[in-house]
Order: C-alpha cells, then structure tokens, then sequence
C-alpha cells in the first residue's frame, strides 16, 4: 500500500494510541510517529523501517507483522502478548524527528515518566540517542543501559531502526534490541563466552 506526498503531509501533526496492555515487560520508545505511522495507525510502520525485522530476528517476536493497512486485532494481541509495549516521546507526527523541539522531546519525557509509573513495565528501550539526550537533559549518554533508571525502571537507549540511521543494519539491530530483551526476561540470558 503506497501513500502520495499529499495523502502523508494530511497525516501531519496527528497521533496514534499506544500500544500497550496487560503483563507489560519491555516498553519499546520510538520518538515520534512519522507520517507513514500516522496514516496507517501502527508504530514503526514505514517500508524501510527495520524496527520489526529486527525484532524478528532477534527472537522477540516470532514473524513479522504484515500491516501495510495497520496492524490487525490479531497481530496487536500477538504483540502485547508477548509482553510488549510500544510508545513515543512525542505524540504528534512529523515527517523527519529533526522537526522536533527540545521543549517537546523535554515534555515528552515528562509524559514518558508518568506512563512508566503507570504501566510498570520491567524495562524501557529509548530507541533514538539524539531524542533521549535531548528529552532526559543527559548530552552525554551513551548507548546502552543507562546508568539512571527511569521511575525505578532500568533503561537502554538504542540505535533508531529508521531508515534515515545508515549506520545501522537489521543485524545490530536485533543485537541491540536482544539486550533489554533479555533483561525483561523475553529471551533467556546470553551464556558467557569462553575465552
């Protein structure tokens, strides 16, 4: 399913629930829908978005879903059945997260900690560095666990599975993503390496 530039540009500025439910482990934090999300109603949901490839071949999740019109009743149950929760930082969508200001990604933070007390989720991956330095005021934060939890829930910040992100491959993806993962109890724990 195509969209013309027209039909994505109406989609500008509007949101997309949250995609969250019961026996909440690993709340994944994009930074904000892009228009392709927003006219389909499904996070991630751009052609050349590797958020779900990854996802797959990390383990997580056991096949793709297919959501070129939104994701169906079936494929969201399978999701949040699996103990995963999907969120942003921003609700409004925009074409490129650079449109973004940082007093947006700032008070996204603040929603972001509220839904966190809220939902209770084992662990929280901020998928996008430049928006949880930007959001959580920590110019310096590495990728990875982070060394201050949020609310009380530890927190990775991860490499964005944009297409834009050309430093980033579905492989590193899955890698990244398989270590909150692993944390959340989703995959079992990585066996240490003999040396």
């Amino acid at each position: 399913m195509g969209f013309s530039r027209d039909e994505l540009e109406s989609f500008r500025d509007a949101e997309i629930d949250d995609l969250v439910g019961p026996g909440l482990r690993l709340l994944f934090v994009g930074v904000n829908p892009g228009l392709w999300t927003a006219a389909t109603g499904t996070p991630f949901a751009h052609p050349g978005n590797r958020f779900f490839p990854a996802l797959v071949q990390a383990g997580i999740l056991t096949e793709r879903p297919g959501f070129a019109r939104g994701l169906n009743e079936a494929e969201r149950e399978r999701i949040v059945g699996a103990g995963i929760g999907i969120t942003n930082l921003v609700r409004r969508a925009t074409a490129r997260a650079a449109e973004l200001s940082r007093d947006e990604l700032r008070a996204g933070a603040e929603r972001l900690r509220a839904n966190v007390r809220a939902w209770r989720p084992a662990v929280v991956a901020i998928v996008g560095i430049t928006a949880y330095r930007d959001g959580f005021d920590r110019p310096r934060a590495p990728s990875g666990r982070q060394v201050e939890p949020l609310e009380g829930v530890p927190v990775w910040v991860l490499p964005s599975p944009s297409g834009l992100n050309a430093h980033a491959t579905v492989a590193s993806l899955a890698e990244a993503y398989a270590e909150p993962a692993r944390a959340a109890g989703l995959l079992p724990a990585q066996e240490p390496s003999e040396s």
